[in-house]
């Protein structure tokens, strides 16, 4: 009886190490203390929580992953806005009424740049729209190619044809009063952003980048987003440009022979672009403070991303050193056992014989 209890009480040690083999074999195997959270208690919770905050700040990173795209895309059209007016205020200044070739080339020019300004303003991001505010799948400004006989520049190039000795001033005033409205037929941006319901009112589209943190970045076609326009203006960089653009592309050679009258109204086509250029470049720079701060924020969870990983892996993951030297001792254990197992075996089986 004594042989046949030290057996069973062999037995009963041999199949717990078996069974702690198998969970060390298995810990080598994956690094993962156990396969269930049941396996990591009382931290099962506390690594719950930090994987939920894993998550939140992996949801964060790729939500400003993508703005980031966006804003370097929509810096790039604005850069090229900018070169346009730019040139335009250039050839502006050499526009003093001595050059009826200059004048004809000038407005030539400045026909296909009204074009090209238009889809500047249709720039797309993985089929966004970036200027377009929250109406993201429409064109903000729906045929850029037809700008140039577009209601604006109809009504720029009417009110440019009656330029005559001592109206300037009022010319000006109605080439401003046809890049500021926002009428249908008129205006050449969408109805969305037209609408002072929706996207002439609407607040800039924004990034959650963080717990109850919110990154403004949107700039909408029709209006400026953080930039102030100063001098005699719209209100909107990109109006302003689009108004001395349309002003110059209906300037006829033969109002250069006005004197006066004709270079007070390139001098004003030449200071609504100095405006808008100084616009635009506040705009960039405020855009590009935004994409260092989301950068900053990025790197922030990045960074203590890492650090709850530590710590989850401080909870859920084995140290692999250690775990390993348990399973050679372990293993070296059992075959103990096993050659116990069979020596008491053998003498309970000649107790058995004698």
């Amino acid at each position: 009886m004594t042989a046949v209890s030290s057996l069973s009480r062999l037995d009963a040690g041999s199949l717990a190490l078996r069974i702690r083999l198998d969970t060390l074999t298995r810990q080598v195997s994956d690094g993962r203390v156990g396969p269930g959270y049941g396996d990591i208690a009382p931290q099962a919770r506390r690594s719950i929580d930090l994987r939920a905050d894993i998550a939140r700040r992996d949801i964060w990173q790729g939500t400003i992953d993508r703005t980031l795209a966006r804003t370097s895309v929509a810096q790039d059209a604005m850069g090229r806005m900018s070169d346009i007016a730019t040139r335009f205020y250039g050839l502006a200044t050499k526009m003093d009424g001595t050059s009826g070739t200059l004048i004809s080339s000038v407005a030539a020019e400045a026909r296909a740049a009204l074009t090209e300004f238009g889809h500047l303003l249709n720039e797309q991001y993985a089929g966004e729209y970036l200027f377009g505010g929250t109406d993201t799948a429409n064109l903000p400004v729906p045929d850029a190619d037809g700008i140039a006989s577009s209601g604006m520049a109809t009504d720029i190039a009417t009110a440019v044809a009656g330029l005559s000795a001592g109206n300037a001033a009022g010319v000006a005033a109605a080439t401003l009063a046809a890049a500021s409205s926002d009428a249908t037929g008129t205006t050449v941006f969408s109805a969305f952003l037209s609408d002072p319901a929706t996207g002439l009112t609407e607040p800039r589209r924004a990034v959650p980048a963080a717990e109850g943190e919110r990154v403004d970045y949107g700039v909408s076609a029709n209006r400026n987003a953080a930039a102030t326009s100063e001098g005699e203006t719209t209100g909107s960089w990109s109006r302003d440009i689009l108004r001395g653009l349309a002003t110059l592309a209906a300037l006829d050679p033969s109002q250069a022979q006005l004197g006066t009258d004709f270079t007070d109204l390139v001098a004003t086509v030449r200071d609504g672009l100095r405006s808008a250029i100084d616009a635009l470049g506040e705009e960039q720079g405020a855009l590009g403070a935004t994409e260092e701060r989301l950068s900053a924020i990025s790197q922030r969870h990045k960074d203590v991303t890492v650090t709850l990983t530590d710590q989850v892996a401080g909870i859920e993951e084995v140290d692999m050193a250690e775990t390993i030297s348990r399973m050679e001792a372990t293993r070296t254990q059992l075959e103990a056992s096993y050659r116990a197992i069979s020596l008491v075996s053998s003498l309970s089986l000649t107790n058995f014989l004698a």
